[in-house]
């Protein structure tokens, strides 16, 4: 089923139709593997997914207009609706802002060879990544990278879907995709880094949900701790967040799209010291009655209590004695959220068949 079939069946928002959301997996968090695409695109269909979103990939002719034909020919053989995007784009500098473009060009150029209905991009990393200046400045500069390359997006029939990553709130982000232009910008709505910015998973749905151009769930454990707040990613349906509530709400507020499982596990729990004044002043954005929120989350959360081997930590290479637990760990987190979004969740439709 491709994105066209879904949205002819589907109408004009989830809510209104009692047909089933398609699944898909994304690739990302896999990548301890190595797997080239087709390892991947061969992996999803054994799953009985119904789409595969290639992030970040590891295929040495990723960038290889030959290789695009050959991704979106194996994933049609497949029956399997496939989307695809670059990496971060804010540039870092003012004399950055070309190589930004460029960046969108090639990742325009790429998903619409692909197949793949959107381009996912972000800001940065994490807020403390993003350039020097306040948000206000990296939100004019996003609209302006972006509307440089709004003519290419639209005749390619493609749109960008801007991930919400540790950097910018929702509220933010939406400034973002409105002042650019909804007609060919929209949300990558991911439910894992939220958390990271001291904002409820239900509050991104809430606010970016109208603009969702393809949602991505993963869960974390949120807690207390003497210095603040702790998260962690943790696999699907095993932490802190309701998910039952999150897919009544997104069916509620998002238009007709592809939903992905996104279980990125293997790391410590991050401190948010959000009892440190100083913390906050790279935070004086967050809005008082969405932190109480993602607070009130905290105070009913607890540590992760299943095993977890934590070696996937950005920056460093896994040890040699750790890289076979890492990549079982991956593929069997994977597996264990596939099957919670299928029988709790009620997702997916090929694996029902």
């Amino acid at each position: 089923m491709n994105r066209r079939t879904f949205l002819a069946l589907a109408g004009t928002a989830l809510a209104a139709s009692p047909a089933k959301i398609p699944m898909g997996l994304n690739t990302y968090c896999l990548r301890a593997l190595k797997w080239h695409d087709a390892q991947l695109l061969d992996y999803a269909a054994h799953l009985k997914m119904d789409a595969v979103f290639l992030q970040d990939s590891l295929d040495p002719q990723a960038q290889e207009p030959s290789h695009w034909k050959e991704v979106r020919d194996q994933a049609a053989r497949l029956g399997l609706h496939l989307e695809t995007g670059v990496g971060g784009v804010l540039p870092k500098n003012p004399d950055a802002f070309d190589a930004s473009v460029r960046t969108l060009q090639q990742g325009v150029r790429r998903s619409a060879a692909m197949g793949s209905p959107v381009v996912r991009c972000l800001h940065a990393a994490d807020r403390e990544h993003l350039p020097p200046g306040p948000i206000q400045q990296h939100i004019e500069t996003m609209i302006k990278v972006l509307r440089a390359v709004r003519t290419q997006a639209m005749d390619s029939g493609v749109k960008f879907a801007i991930e919400n990553h540790k950097d910018l709130l929702a509220y933010e982000m939406r400034q973002v995709i409105e002042g650019a232009g909804k007609e060919f910008v929209g949300s990558y709505l991911d439910t894992g880094n939220p958390v990271f910015v001291t904002e409820h998973p239900m509050t991104t749905v809430e606010v970016l949900g109208p603009y969702a151009l393809t949602v991505h769930l993963r869960d974390s454990v949120v807690y207390e701790t003497s210095k603040g707040i702790a998260v962690q990613w943790v696999p699907l349906g095993e932490g802190a967040v309701d998910f039952k509530q999150i897919l009544a709400r997104i069916r509620e507020v998002c238009p007709p799209v592809y939903i992905y499982i996104k279980p990125i596990t293997g790391r410590p729990p991050a401190i948010l010291p959000t009892l440190d004044q100083s913390y906050w002043a790279n935070y004086q954005d967050v809005r008082a009655a969405d932190f109480a929120r993602f607070l009130a989350l905290a105070k009913s959360g607890h540590p992760y209590e299943g095993h977890m081997v934590i070696e996937d930590l950005p920056g460093r290479t896994t040890p040699e004695e750790f890289v076979l637990a890492l990549q079982y760990q991956q593929r069997e987190h994977m597996e264990r959220s596939v099957e919670y979004g299928k029988h709790v969740l009620d997702l997916g439709v090929r694996w029902r068949a």
